[in-house]
Parts: structure tokens; sequence; C-alpha cells
């Protein structure tokens, strides 16, 4: 048997730290002043405690841009280093001086850095590093670390009289666009944009008045919001303060409609606000939209760990110390507490919703065509929300009255309950298209749902598999047979008649439809119909969208028609049965057909057996 230690060479493991360590080369600013941020915090909890003497004075972080010298410079007045702790940081890979102050006042202070790799990413874009530092301790001598970018290093004397650290990136030549003062902003706005420390980018021209004479003066540009509004107290905080908030987020983006301003401690600590934007009938999921904080350190803007998918139709800022980092601080690391603060975060926003719906329906009903979408998506996808969302997931008819399901399955209960004492559900995709067959509903007094979008195909099914409801789209049969019933009407005509009528329509060529049927129906009723059998048709809405998805293949289910006819309306039994002429008869046919696809497709707000009946008397 053989035992030792593992062998780490340091000349090996430094190129991993700089090439591969993390995803993107841009996150060396962020790291560098997330270490400024953290240096200047450890001041200030020094200085509380009174181990800091003396005034402390500004401690904002500078980016110092320097194109002539190619060179990158981040100055910060925080705690600073001694020869000592320069040797101990810098020189040990991995030795977070944050986590050692971390130990020390877990209690008193957030501090955004762990690992201590941090710093390394400098040598990212930099061919030379200089840390120039002195400590806040008293009589300390200022010292400048020197490295090329391998494990050789200096430390020497330096002459700087300043408490803090300047480290100055001599960038290489691939990395001189980090000079420029667009590309700086760019990157401090998404990295850095609500750090707790003023972060100043050069300075910037402002005009004010004194003594009514407008003038222009030069003022620091300070890029951060050190008090963003997620970490402010909710009852201290109005409505138009977080709408403003939004629109700094998502600028010239549209109102939205509500939101939710997230705050616990225990078990763990998570802050931020999640809005809710107006959806209307986009399923897009919006990439990029919530926002991923810790410590107020921008992480990432993938949030498919933390964020439920449904919930990521969202925007808005989540800020939590406890969510599991990689080493980089650049993704996520599933653990139970993610698992915690996602079901936290779901169960909140169904209580907002549920809150809303509960106060104030009527104004939660004008939401709906924004946020139903949203809570559909939700019952489908996720079994935690879709217990809590059933109860306030509200359903539109077609006199756009809004009902829950359990409201819907009241109402329908007398009128719509099949022979087996099973409720059919009625609804349309469109209200204009199927006109006269909704009015023909209305006749039974059935009540038709509008599911116009393309969610309501997986939200119908997902209700048929939970509550055993059988949804019917209004096309799908003859009217009379859209409640299936053991009664049937007896037809006017004999046999006979009715297979000549039959074999007649079935003499016109048809594009589309693939059966040809006489029933008896009610007088009433369209004396030809075009139906799509519910079945066929969302198996060939389902392998249309499956093969779109794919981009080719074929369409296994074309679309499938049937054309029936009335064997009881007057223009069936007696106009077109008297008719001896049998061209009469064809053009008869031709024309009550074309009626019919007229009816489906483009007869709008007109009953098809008025219109009939003025064609009729015109022939």
């Amino acid at each position: 048997m053989q035992s030792g230690k593992i062998s780490v060479q340091s000349e090996n493991i430094f190129p991993i730290i700089k090439k591969f360590l993390y995803s993107e080369q841009e996150i060396f600013l962020r790291e560098l002043i997330s270490n400024a941020v953290d240096a200047t915090s450890k001041l200030k909890a020094l200085s509380n405690r009174g181990e800091a003497k003396g005034e402390i004075g500004s401690l904002k972080i500078e980016v110092i841009p320097n194109k002539e010298a190619k060179t990158l410079t981040i100055r910060d007045k925080g705690i600073g280093m001694d020869a000592d702790e320069v040797d101990r940081y810098l020189n040990q890979v991995a030795f977070s001086s944050a986590q050692e102050f971390l130990d020390k006042f877990k209690d008193e202070l957030s501090i955004i850095g762990h690992f201590g790799l941090g710093f390394y990413s400098a040598f990212m874009v930099a061919d030379k590093v200089e840390v120039i530092t002195r400590s806040y301790k008293e009589n300390a001598q200022a010292v400048k670390w020197t490295c090329l970018g391998d494990t050789n290093y200096t430390i020497e004397n330096s002459d700087k009289s300043e408490r803090g650290t300047d480290i100055i990136l001599h960038l290489n030549e691939d990395s001189l666009d980090y000079t420029e003062q667009y590309k700086l902003e760019t990157l401090l706005e998404k990295f850095c944009k609500f750090l707790p420390i003023p972060i100043q980018l050069g300075t910037k021209k402002e005009k004010i008045k004194e003594e009514d004479v407008e003038k222009e003066i030069e003022i620091p540009n300070i890029i951060n919001d050190t008090d963003p509004l997620w970490k402010k107290n909710p009852l201290e905080i109005n409505d138009e303060q977080y709408k403003d908030f939004y629109q700094k987020l998502y600028p010239f983006s549209a109102e939205p409609l509500f939101w939710i301003h997230l705050n616990i401690d225990y078990p763990f600590n998570l802050t931020g606000i999640l809005y809710f934007p107006k959806l209307k009938n986009q399923f897009e999921i919006q990439k990029n939209k919530i926002h991923l904080y810790s410590n107020q350190v921008f992480v990432t803007d993938d949030v498919k760990e933390i964020v439920p998918e449904f919930l990521q139709l969202l925007h808005g800022v989540i800020d939590s110390p406890d969510i599991p980092l990689n080493v980089s601080r650049s993704y996520l690391q599933s653990d139970s507490n993610v698992r915690k603060i996602t079901s936290y975060i779901t169960k909140k926003v169904a209580e907002k919703l549920n809150d809303l719906y509960k106060k104030n329906r009527d104004d939660f009903e004008k939401k709906w065509d924004d946020i139903g979408t949203f809570i559909k998506y939700g019952i489908i996808s996720d079994e935690k929300f879709a217990e809590k969302a059933i109860s306030f997931a509200l359903l539109k008819n077609t006199d756009k009255v809004y009902s829950t399901l359990e409201e819907y399955k009241e109402a329908v209960k007398d009128t719509q309950k099949d022979k087996n004492n099973n409720i059919t559900v009625l609804y349309t995709q469109d209200p204009q298209q199927h006109f006269s067959i909704i009015q023909q509903c209305k006749d039974r007094s059935y009540q038709v749902l509008i599911m116009d979008h393309v969610i309501d195909n997986h939200f119908l099914q997902h209700l048929e598999h939970k509550d055993g409801l059988r949804f019917k789209r209004v096309d799908s049969e003859t009217v009379d047979q859209l409640i299936e019933s053991d009664s049937k009407a007896e037809s006017v005509l004999s046999e006979s008649d009715q297979n000549k009528i039959q074999e007649l329509f079935k003499s016109i060529p048809l594009n589309r439809a693939t059966e040809t049927q006489i029933k008896a129906l009610s007088p009433t009723d369209d004396p030809v119909q075009i139906v799509r059998p519910e079945f066929m048709r969302r198996m060939s809405e389902m392998q249309h969208m499956m093969t779109m998805m794919k981009g080719d293949g074929d369409d296994l289910f074309k679309d499938s028609y049937q054309l029936i006819i009335n064997s009881n309306h007057p223009v069936i039994a007696q106009k077109l049965n008297d008719m001896g002429d049998e061209n009469q008869k064809k053009d008869m046919v031709s024309y009550l057909v074309q009626l019919s696809l007229l009816n489906q497709n483009m007869l709008k707000g007109e009953d098809l057996n008025d219109f009939v009946r003025k064609s009729m008397a015109k022939m």
C-alpha cells in the first residue's frame, strides 16, 4: 500500500485560473470592483467598532482608464494591506481575506468575495498587474506588488500616502478597448449597477442655476445606485417609486401591471422585486428579464435553476447571499437552499395573485387578458402553484363574462351534461368565425368560452386530465350533437330521399371534407354544416406544431372535415328535394356548400338562416 499527498504545481494551475476559470473575460471588472467594495466594507466595519481610528472620509471607488499608458486602474480607499497581508493574500492562490474577515465579523456585514480567486481574473486582460496599497493601520508602510502573469512576483516599499489600494492593469494588446469610456460604462452598468459603495468613472457635466444664471459644472460620474429599491422596507415605498425603478431596470418599457416585493431572512436571506409585465397573448419566454444578484453584485440573468419556467415570464431582481454559486460566481449550483428559494418565490407569487383576486375581483378581471397566459402556464407546469392558482384562474365566455372553473361548472351543470353525466365545456378560438354556431349554442342556453391562445390547447387538456371535463370546440360537431344525448330527431325525408340528397352532395368536389353525412337536425339549424372532429383536429394541430419545431417531416394528421346535411331544414327537405332539374339541383348544392364555407370563414355578424332565406327568395 502507498499513501501520500497530491501535489499541485502553481505554474500549472495559474494558466487555468487566467484562461478557464471565468466564462466571460469581462467579468474581471466585476471581480476587481467587488474586491474594492469588500475592502471598503471592512473599513466601515472596523470604524464602527472603533478599531480604525480617525475619519474615514469619502469611500468611493474609482475606475480610471488611461489610453496613452494602456492601463486601467481600480482605486479604493478601503482597508488596504501591509507587506505581510500582501504576501498572504496575493501570493497564496485561493486564500480569501474575505472569508477570514467573515469568520470574524459574520454578524456585522456582508462580504461579496469568498473564494480568493477573483483577483487573478485581472490576468485575462493584463500582461502585468501592479498593486499599490497602504493599510489603515497607524504608521503602516505602503507597498507595491508586481506580477507579469506568471508565478514570479516582487514586493517593494511604496510612497503611497493615502489609505487604500490601487490595482493597475497594464492591458494586453487584445484588451485595449477596456480603456474606452463607453465600453467601461456598459460593463459597469451590467455588473455594478447596484453595488453598495459609490463607483466613479471620470466626470460629467451638469447644468445648475445660480441667481437665475444657468451654468455648467463638472461633477463626479457615479454610475451606480448604492441603495436599490429592493433593499428598502416595502412599507416605506410608494407605487411611483416601484414604477420608476422598473423604468431604471427596463427603460422605455410599458408600465407593469403590479409587483411583488420579496423580503425574507429565515431560513435563508432573500430580497427582490418581481414585476408582472403586460403579456397579453405573448407566450415567448422572455429570457434575461430577471436578474440575479448576490449582495448587490450582478451574477447572471439566466435564472432557470432558481426560478420555475413559468415565472421567467416575469421581470425584476432577486438578491440572495445564500444562493450557492460556482467558484467563478457565474452559475448557480443546485442544492437544498435553491429548492427552498424556488418554492418560496412560487408561494409568494401565488399569494399575491390570490390577494389581488380576493380584494378587487373587477380589477383582476380587467388584468386577466394580460396575466392569464402566465397563470395558465403556471397551472400546467407547476403542481404546487396549480393547487393555489386553480381557485382564481378565470374563464371568459363569448359575452365577456368571467368565471372561475367552479363557477362555470355550476352555471352549466343543468344544460351541458352529456348522457354520461359529464360536463361538456364548449369553446371557440374565433368568436367571429363561429358567430352563427355560437348563436345556435346560445339559443340552447349553452355557454361558450373563448380560448384563443396557443397555451389554451395545453390548458384544456390539463383540465380534462385533472377535472374529468370534456372540451369541445363549437365546430367539432353539429350543435345538437355537441352535448351527447340519447334522444334522436326524426327526419322528415324518407331514407330513399336522404340517400339521393347525400349522393348529390358527394358529387360536388370538396378539397377538405373527407366525409359527407345526412342527419336529422332541428329545422332552425343550418342547412349545411362543415365540422372538424375534435380528436382529429387536436392531433393535426399537435402534429403541425411538432413539424414546425423540427423544420421538416410530413403532417400525418391532415385537416379532417365532415360535411353535414340537415335533412329537416326547409331548403333541403322542400326546395332541393322538389327540384326536378338535375343541373339546377347541383347548382343549389354548390351554392349551399359555398354558403357553409363562407359561414365558417368570412360571414361576420349575420345569421346564416336569414342570409339563406334572403338568397333563396332571389332565386
